[in-house]
């Protein structure tokens, strides 16, 4: 099993190391759903405030509380365990008279409001995630440095990697993609496991020598670009001063392929690299191009739009927007090493 890389940093080094987590208050998490309850339906839709719990475990309680198939309560995304999350989950009504949520009771868990929706939440449905966190140390970084580096993330963006918790404890992810490269069979939930994490090292691998060579927030030719906001897509063979100009904007982002059948979506300069990037693990990139997953693309820097950051005794807080797919962790590592 390849060992997780220290991928590259896109401003320099670390300002100081931080200690993440070191109690569940100071990793607030609060999921933003981006539309509204429907007002009616055959759902409960849920604002669940849980601390130190589990989002599957959660939902799996919800269910044998409503009484229904646990394949019937919804969330938009796993939420980290050690943390305050507040989170949506939508239960199916078992009858016309509905759950008495107000008798639901476990530890850890209150639910804070309940609305009417006519659909199930599905994974990825959300908008994104608002942070409130808080890295303790010992050794404050200097506070002109971390306001300077606010304004570089700002104005520029920071690298889109695939957070270390994607990868599975100590890379089981990885080591399970391994085994199933080989021929082994296992459950479909294992394997969509196995085949993300696959995925993700290459993708990190790719933005690392972007991040490398400086490529990492602007255009090469071959590039497959992304319209900001939208899952719109373009390919451009060879990039122009108005595309430049939109990139350096926000307006469109680069992006690095998902490997799988058909990969690189990229072609020209884009491709060179992408393949050279992936060169060191040619198991998983003939694995991955074998299995019955398409290629795919991600941005390659996750546009930072609202960021805060001030000294707190012993600590560091930090307030911020993510959209969905993008890690906290990764935002942070621009600013600390994180222990």
């Amino acid at each position: 099993m390849p060992e997780l890389p220290d991928w590259r940093r896109a401003f320099g080094a670390p300002l100081f190391t931080g200690r993440l987590k070191s109690a569940a208050s100071d990793f607030l998490v609060t999921e933003v759903l981006g539309f509204e309850p429907d007002g009616d339906g055959e759902h409960d839709l849920l604002w669940v405030e849980k601390t130190d719990t589990n989002t599957d475990w959660l939902a799996r309680q919800l269910a044998r509380f409503a009484g229904i198939p646990a394949r019937d309560v919804g969330y938009c995304g796993l939420k980290d365990r050690r943390a305050v999350t507040r989170q949506w989950f939508s239960v199916r009504r078992p009858d016309r008279d509905g759950t008495d949520w107000e008798r639901f009771d476990v530890d850890g868990v209150s639910v804070l409001a309940l609305h009417r929706h006519r659909r199930k939440l599905r994974v990825g449905s959300h908008r994104g995630n608002a942070f409130d966190i808080v890295l303790r140390t010992t050794q404050p970084a200097d506070t002109g440095a971390l306001q300077a580096r606010v304004g570089q993330l700002l104005e520029t963006g920071a690298p889109n990697y695939f957070g270390e918790q994607r990868f599975g404890r100590d890379g089981g992810n990885l080591a399970l993609a391994e085994t199933v490269f080989a021929g082994r069979r296992i459950d479909r939930n294992r394997r969509g496991l196995a085949l993300s994490a696959a995925r993700s090292l290459l993708f990190n691998a790719i933005l690392d020598q972007r991040v490398a060579d400086g490529s990492w927030n602007r255009l090469l030719p071959g590039e497959r670009v992304e319209l900001d906001g939208s899952a719109s897509v373009f390919d451009v063979e060879t990039p122009d001063a108005e595309l430049e100009r939109r990139c350096a904007s926000g307006d469109i982002h680069p992006t690095a392929t998902l490997w799988g059948r058909g990969a690189p979506v990229c072609s020209g300069a884009a491709a060179v690299l992408e393949q050279a990037a992936t060169d060191g693990y040619t198991g998983f990139r003939d694995g991955l191009s074998k299995a019955s997953v398409d290629a795919g693309h991600r941005r390659l820097r996750i546009p930072v739009r609202s960021l805060e950051v001030n000294g707190v005794a012993d600590g560091v807080r930090f307030r911020f927007e993510l959209g969905r797919g993008e890690y906290a962790t990764v935002l942070l590592r621009e600013f600390a090493e994180l222990q």
